[in-house]
């Protein structure tokens, strides 16, 4: 099978290349990748090179394939595996394998990788479980199971405590006070969608941001109404001003919250996620700073006498991967809140490379078509003069200004009109 791929020759260094596959082995599987969302360590691996701690020394002369948030259809199934899979079958790819190596698809692999039109499983992802069914047949939201996976594996990482009982409860606090600090980014749209429509549901939800633009657009796609129907309070804080922390804490009743999550690594942030720690009050540093001597002072007095602590995650476990799956499938949450840009394939080495310059939330590549890196904000202009915009915009349109799976359809069956490979 021949396939085109963005794939990574050295540091900034990212190419088109095309070309021909070995054939699979009895216990690979040969697919079909429709989507892939790009994250932002892709780009960390892209301007490292092979000075990534998961990307082969060998990348000059064996390329790798990037990207890992992928999903798609099997085209081929090795013999030994036909008991478990099968041709036409539709899959979602768990990448994070946990190897001592540190390899994973996206970083570590010439054939295994989501930037391309197709790609090969090998059997050490296989026999890991990384190849997960899709009930549903909206692949972008399927691809953006891993990000949510992310917020997922965080909400469960949290913990509380009992007095003198030596086994941590885990998850957020059910009927307990919930605050999302700097949370009206694209991650945490899906987590305030992912707070009020998850398996744990707090009492109250306190969202803080200190761009106004962000909060309205959150407020828009979850709705303080929405969460008043399932018994929750949902309160949007514009926190640019003075007194954050005496708002925040008369917002809850002047308890103190039973779980923060701060989604910025910013000093003041987490100083402010402290000060209204609860009782046995748990700080979940969900952001990833690039800084390795990032330190912020933290209260010991009340990690005595108050027991408040500390949690910070990186990355899902399959199982929160498949919870955002069902979730997703039931259209109880919708990981699309998060994409804000799609392209083809062609698109992927440009925007990989600049991913932290260009604003907005999650881009989505659709290999099998050609199509600059493009905003949904900017379909209806471009839709003035391109037949392939216009519609894209009436139909995000009508879904409040989201991608969809109606969108996607139309995209993967008219973009070669445009210009496009389908």
């Amino acid at each position: 099978m021949r396939t085109r791929a963005a794939s990574l020759y050295g540091k900034k260094d990212i190419r088109i290349r095309e070309f021909e596959l070995p054939e699979i082995s009895d216990d690979e599987l040969l697919v079909k990748v429709v989507s892939n969302s790009l994250c932002l360590s892709t780009y960390k691996a892209a301007i490292l090179g092979e000075d990534h701690k998961r990307v082969p020394e060998t990348i000059q002369s064996n390329p790798i394939m990037t990207g890992h948030e992928c999903s798609g259809v099997i085209e081929e199934v090795g013999s030994n595996l036909k008991d478990r899979f099968h041709a036409g079958e539709r899959f979602v790819l768990q990448p994070a394998m946990g190897l001592d190596s540190g390899y994973s698809a996206g970083y570590s692999y010439e054939h295994f990788g989501g930037n391309a039109t197709y790609m090969i499983i090998p059997k050490i992802a296989i026999d890991l479980g990384c190849v997960l069914s899709m009930k549903d047949d909206y692949f972008a939201n399927a691809s953006l199971s891993e990000p949510m996976s992310c917020i997922i594996g965080a909400f469960n990482a949290s913990y509380h405590t009992t007095p003198y009982v030596y086994e941590h409860e885990m998850g957020i606090k059910e009927g307990g006070s919930l605050a999302l600090l700097g949370c009206a980014g694209p991650m945490g749209i899906g987590a305030i969608d992912y707070a009020i429509n998850g398996k744990v549901k707090p009492k109250r939800v306190v969202v803080t941001d200190i761009n106004q633009n962000r909060l309205d657009r959150a407020k828009q796609l979850v709705t303080e109404e929405e969460a008043a129907e399932k018994g929750i309070e949902l309160t949007y804080v514009n926190t640019s001003g003075d007194g954050v922390v005496d708002a925040l804490m008369e917002l809850s009743g002047g308890r103190g919250y039973d779980d923060v999550f701060v989604f910025a690594p910013v000093t003041e942030l987490l100083v402010q996620a402290d000060e209204i720690l609860g009782n046995d009050g748990c700080l979940n540093f969900f952001a990833g700073p690039t800084d390795k001597q990032f330190k912020v002072p933290f209260n010991f007095y009340n990690v005595h006498y108050a027991s408040t602590h500390l949690v910070g995650t990186s990355g899902g476990s399959t199982g929160d991967m498949i919870e955002s799956l069902e979730l997703s499938a039931e259209g109880k949450i919708n990981p699309s809140y998060m994409i804000t840009h799609i392209g083809g394939l062609n698109a992927a080495p440009h925007a990989i490379l600049h991913l932290n310059e260009i604003p907005g939330g999650k881009k989505v590549i659709y290999p099998h078509i050609e199509m600059e890196l493009t905003a949904i904000a900017d379909f209806e202009e471009l839709g003035k003069t391109q037949p392939l915009f216009r519609e894209l915009h009436l139909i995000v349109e009508k879904n409040n200004g989201i991608w969809c799976k109606e969108a996607e359809r139309h995209l993967l069956k008219y973009a070669g009109a445009s210009g496009g490979r389908v």
